[in-house]
Formats: C-alpha cells, structure tokens, sequence
C-alpha cells in the first residue's frame, strides 16, 4: 500500500499542500482557521497520513524524541503509571519517548544517557523509585532535563514530586474526623523525605486539632510488611494503645492488619488503619479494605513530560525551574470507624 503523502491530503480535503502544512503543525496552527483545520485533520487521519519524521526533525531542528531515565521503576509495582503518565503527555504533543532503566547503577545509568544523546533526544526525565535528593548525570548539563519523583537542592532542574506532608496530614485527619484522638504512627526507619514530610504532616494534623503530640505513639521501622508488624505490636502492647494505626505504607499496613487478628482486634471496630501509597494489590486485597492516601504517580508522570516540553518548545515563556508538591487523594474503603469508648486491647474485643 502506498504511503499517503500530503499532497494527498491536500487533494482529498480540497486546500492547498501550504494550509494542510500548517494546519497538522504544532507551531503554525494558529495560521489556520478552526474549521478548516480540523477538516484537514480529518482527512488526514481517514487517509492514515503520518508526517515524515526526518523532514520535521531537520525543519524543527528537533529529533521529537525524549529519554526518559529510570533508577529502578521498571520493576517497582507504581512504574506503569509513572511511565503511562510520561507517555500519554508526549504522544499528544506528537512526541515519543525512550525508556531505559539504570537498576540504581550510577555508571549504568550515565552511559545510558550518554546514549540517549547519541540517538539525539531533546529532553531528558530523570525519574526515581521514591522520593529523593536527586544527582544528576554530568552528560545531563546543557540540554533540558526534569527530576521526577525527585528534587534537585540546587534547584538548576525542574522537578515534581509528592505532597509527603499533605499526604499524612489527610491520612491522620480521616482519623481524626473518625473520632480517634490516640492515634499511633509507623514510619519509616529510612532517612528519606517521605518518613521526614509523613512525620511533619502527623504532628500538623494532630496540632490543627488540639491533639498533644506524644513519641511513645510513633515508631519508625523498616517499610517492609515485618516492620508493620514490629510496630503494631509496639503500639498496640503499650499500656494505653493507640485506638487508629497511620501507617507509613500499604506494606507496612498489611504487617499491622496481622498483628491486629492475632490480637483478637476487628478492624475497624477496635482498631483503625490508613495509609499511603494505594498500592491496590494491598489495599484491595486486604479485608476489609485499607483506606489509603494514593501517591499521583501517572499525574506526576504527565507532569513531568508537559513540563519538559514546555521547556523545549516555549523556553522564554516556561521561565526558571518550577518544583511542585503534587496533592495526594485520599481512597477511602472499610478500614475507618469511630473509637470505642475504651482502648482496643485483646479483653476490649472480648
């Protein structure tokens, strides 16, 4: 089958080769009415017509092509969306994007950028598994570059990542609407933004409604399912335990619904749990259900990309380096219910 040219648009839609040119290009759409633009658009995409990437790339200067590096993603379970996300973005502004991915190995990972420049990407996302003070590869300077997931401290990079502290302060006040004053935290033993944000949004959300701060009610452990459950055995063996569990994770949720059933604790009726991450493998799977703050990830992904190409396409218009605190929704299931009157306990079950 012949490939359709646009010369062949043109023809079928009854313009000249000049106006089809405009109208299917980025740049000079605005030299096109509306309707006429979107009747060649039409005809365009009945006849399957599909611009010459070479010709545009050598008129544009630009290969419309973006790498996007990952440290580790590939393997992690919210990867897909941070890559839907970064690829819905690029498709829809008529770009495409290549994807490697370094396993967190720093030398890897600078030879596949320097790669990606060989291939003669205009743009490079940057992203990482969690969020984290970013380095970025030296073969990165000079060409435009966006962190995702991850910031940069000098603040040279756009970047974007979660509402850590939004986050947390949402989780604790589902509780907090719930009733539960005496709300236990298990966070994370890392030092990572999200434990130091999660922590800093507890202790907001407990201050904004005249809840005393106290650290025997937080533990910080490993943000494994095993940690989950150190810690909800912490908390829940304490003289006066916790009536709610804000948990770090879904991981770490899923340890303390465990320790909870050996405990003879219903959750929710003796026993409150909400998260972060709705991770819904987890959230879904548990029972009842785990309330779970969801991490935006295909939105951040979108972000990131959109971002990017802004700067690209538009540099003086994009202006300095923008970092955002992407907001986090809430995904409530069964997982919430008001205290009892008395503390949760294996006899307040009984």
């Amino acid at each position: 089958m012949a490939k359709v040219g646009i010369r062949d648009v043109s023809r079928a839609a009854g313009v000249s080769v000049t106006t089809v040119s405009h109208a299917l290009s980025e740049t000079h759409q605005s030299r096109v009415n509306p309707e006429t633009r979107e009747h060649v658009q039409q005809v365009a995409a009945r006849l399957g017509y599909a611009p010459n990437r070479i010709a545009v790339a050598l008129r544009n200067q630009r290969s419309q092509l973006l790498g996007f590096v990952s440290d580790e993603i590939a393997s992690t379970p919210f990867a897909g969306e941070l890559v839907l996300g970064a690829q819905d973005a690029a498709y829809e502004r008529g770009w495409l994007l290549m994807l490697v991915d370094s396993g967190r190995n720093p030398e890897l990972e600078e030879k596949q950028v320097n790669t990606l420049l060989q291939h003669q990407v205009d743009g490079i996302v940057i992203a990482k598994m969690y969020h984290q003070e970013a380095s970025v590869p030296a073969a990165v300077a000079g060409i435009p570059a966006v962190l995702l997931d991850a910031f940069d401290p000098e603040g040279t990079l756009s970047s974007v990542v979660p509402d850590e502290v939004g986050a947390a302060s949402t989780a604790v006040q589902e509780l907090i609407d719930a009733g539960h004053r005496r709300i236990g935290f298990i966070n994370n033993s890392d030092d990572i933004p999200a434990a130091f944000g999660r922590l800093e949004g507890y202790r907001a959300a407990l201050a904004a409604a005249g809840i005393g701060f106290d650290p025997d009610l937080v533990t910080r452990q490993a943000p494994e399912v095993p940690g989950g459950r150190a810690g909800a055995e912490k908390l829940l063996g304490l003289a006066e335990p916790p009536t709610a569990l804000f948990c770090f994770h879904d991981r770490q949720a899923f340890g303390a619904y465990e320790v909870a059933a050996r405990l003879g604790l219903r959750i929710p009726d003796d026993l409150s749990v909400v998260s972060i991450d709705n991770f819904e493998i987890i959230a879904d799977g548990l029972w009842p259900g785990l309330t779970s703050v969801a991490l935006p990830h295909y939105e951040m992904g979108r972000w990131a990309v959109t971002r990017l190409l802004d700067e690209i396409e538009h540099p003086e218009e994009a202006g300095e380096p923008v970092h955002l605190d992407f907001e986090c929704p809430i995904v409530r299931r069964g997982s919430v219910a008001p205290p009892h009157s008395s503390s949760p306990g294996p006899e307040a079950s009984s």
